[in-house]
C-alpha cells in the first residue's frame, strides 16, 4: 500500500508547522496516527482517512473518546470535500500523490494542502528543477505552490528508495476570473514551434505576439518551461 511511516518525530513537527493552525483538517493515509495526533494539538477538528483496515481499527480505538479526531476507513480519494473551509496535510503514499494533489485543486473550500511526496514530484512543480509544469502554470493564479525543505529517507520507515519535501499548496485570497486560462496555457506547453514565442504566431499575428511578450518580459526565445507562472497571466491578457 506504499506505506511509510514517519518515525522521526522533527519531520512530524516540521509538517505540522509548515501546515498551521486551522478549524478543520483532512489527512490522507492517516497510518499509525502520529501526525494526527500531533495536528489534533494545533487543530479544531481532525478527520484521518486510512485505506488500510488493520491501521484503521487500531487508529480508531486510541483514538475513541479524544473527540478532536475522527477516523474514516476508506479510500480519501473517495470522500467529498467538505463544505465548510478545510486544509488538507498528510504524510502520502509517492503512487497515488497526483490523485491526492488533483482531487486537493478540484476542492472548491480548499485553503491547503501540506503533503510530504516525493522530492522529485516537489521540486517538479515548485520550479526548483529551474523550470515550471503545466499543472503549475494552469493553477498558478489561484494556487501557489512552495517547496518547505527536504525529508531525508531515513526519517521513514521502511525506509523508501529517495527523499521526501514538504509541498504547500495554498489557495490565494483573490481568485481572478480568467476563463479559457488553462486551455491558453495548454496550447502553449504543446511546444508546437519550438518556442513559447514561436507556438503562439502559429495562432496569432507577429505584431500582437511581440506585444504581449515585451509586456510580460520574456524573450522570445525562452523554452515553454522556462517562463515563470507570474508571466502567464500576462500573455493570456494579450492573446488570449
Amino acid at each position: 500500500m506504499s506505506q511509510n511511516f514517519v518515525v522521526d518525530p522533527e519531520v512530524v513537527t516540521r509538517l505540522v508547522r509548515a501546515a498551521g493552525p486551522h478549524d478543520l483538517v483532512l489527512e490522507p493515509g492517516a497510518g499509525e496516527g502520529v501526525l494526527t495526533r500531533a495536528l489534533a494539538d494545533s487543530c479544531g477538528q481532525v478527520v484521518g482517512y486510512e485505506v488500510d483496515p488493520l491501521l484503521a481499527g487500531k487508529l480508531a480505538a486510541r483514538a475513541r473518546g479524544d473527540a478532536r479526531i475522527r477516523i474514516v476507513r476508506g479510500d480519501f480519494l473517495s470522500a467529498r470535500a467538505p463544505r465548510e473551509p478545510f486544509a488538507v496535510v498528510g504524510n502520502i503514499p509517492y503512487s497515488i500523490t497526483s490523485k491526492i494533489v488533483d482531487w486537493c485543486l478540484r476542492a472548491p473550500t480548499l485553503t491547503s494542502a501540506t503533503l510530504v511526496t516525493q522530492l522529485e514530484y516537489a521540486r517538479k512543480r515548485t520550479g526548483d528543477f529551474g523550470r515550471w509544469s503545466m499543472l503549475t502554470v494552469q493553477t498558478w493564479p489561484w494556487y501557489s505552490w512552495e517547496l518547505l525543505g527536504h525529508v531525508d529517507r531515513e526519517a521513514f520507515r521502511p525506509v523508501p528508495a529517495v527523499d521526501s519535501a514538504i509541498l504547500r499548496i495554498e489557495r490565494r485570497a483573490q481568485a481572478p476570473d480568467l476563463p479559457g486560462y488553462q486551455d491558453f496555457v495548454d496550447y502553449g506547453f504543446t511546444g508546437l514551434g519550438g518556442s513559447l514565442h514561436a507556438t503562439m504566431r502559429l495562432r496569432h499575428p507577429a505584431a500582437p505576439v511581440d506585444a504581449a511578450f515585451a509586456a510580460a518580459g520574456v524573450a522570445r526565445d525562452t523554452v515553454v518551461a522556462h517562463v515563470h507562472p507570474d508571466r502567464w497571466p500576462i500573455l493570456f491578457e494579450h492573446l488570449g
